[in-house]
């Protein structure tokens, strides 16, 4: 019987008293985790070549990012998270895979961080930016498995995509705001291609492009 890889997320949560805003995601890619990165990948969450959150923040904060495995590459993403009161805090901590690779369907005996928790500790986070969707194993549908365990319910403020919810925190009481980005992936270039709003977007201008979509919708929420 084949040995499952232990995909273990690589980065403590980055995280302050001062963050105000939470991105959360599921796991970087496996090379993160035993260390094997490409040229281009920078070791830091979303430090993965072929991910685009940083080149999304890039062109909205026009902040010269540097996108290469050096330290100086770290650090300019973490001043920035710092100066704009973001922070990082993904919800798988681990997960077993049969397969390497970095599909979110493909994770099986699932960890979870108590991201609740983490709230509780950091009362100044209202936000949390989820890098993806309610479809299985996405950052939504596990933040809704882990608040039922609760008895937490979302409420939905807005369906439209990026759809959008608040919450009571169990604890503190505190009214929390979840938006469900579109994945900064290109696997989700396609489901972006499916929106009538994109597509209303291309027609007007067929230059514009699934990135540029992403740019206007992040844009609105960092």
């Amino acid at each position: 019987m084949q040995k499952k890889f232990q995909h273990t997320h690589p980065y403590e949560p980055f995280i302050s008293e001062s963050t105000e805003k939470l991105i959360v995601g599921t796991l970087p890619p496996p090379r993160f985790t035993t260390g094997d990165l490409k040229e281009g990948d920078v070791n830091f969450c979303y430090g993965s070549r072929d991910g685009q959150l940083w080149s999304i923040l890039d062109r909205i904060f026009n902040l010269n990012l540097k996108f290469e495995t050096t330290v100086e590459a770290i650090e300019q993403r973490k001043t920035f998270l710092r100066e704009r009161k973001i922070g990082i805090c993904d919800i798988v901590a681990s997960a077993e895979r049969e397969k390497i690779d970095a599909s979110d369907i493909g994770m099986q005996n699932i960890k979870l961080r108590n991201i609740l928790g983490y709230l509780e500790k950091y009362p100044k986070v209202t936000t949390l930016l989820f890098t993806g969707g309610n479809s299985k194993n996405g950052p939504e549908y596990f933040f809704r498995k882990l608040v039922k365990e609760h008895g937490v319910s979302l409420f939905p403020i807005s369906t439209n995509v990026p759809r959008v919810h608040e919450f009571i925190h169990p604890i503190t009481k505190a009214i929390i705001r979840t938006v469900s980005l579109i994945a900064p992936s290109g696997a989700a270039n396609r489901a972006v291609g499916s929106l009538e709003s994109y597509k209303r977007m291309k027609k007007e201008n067929p230059n514009f492009n699934t990135l540029d979509f992403r740019i206007l919708q992040y844009r609105e929420h960092f």
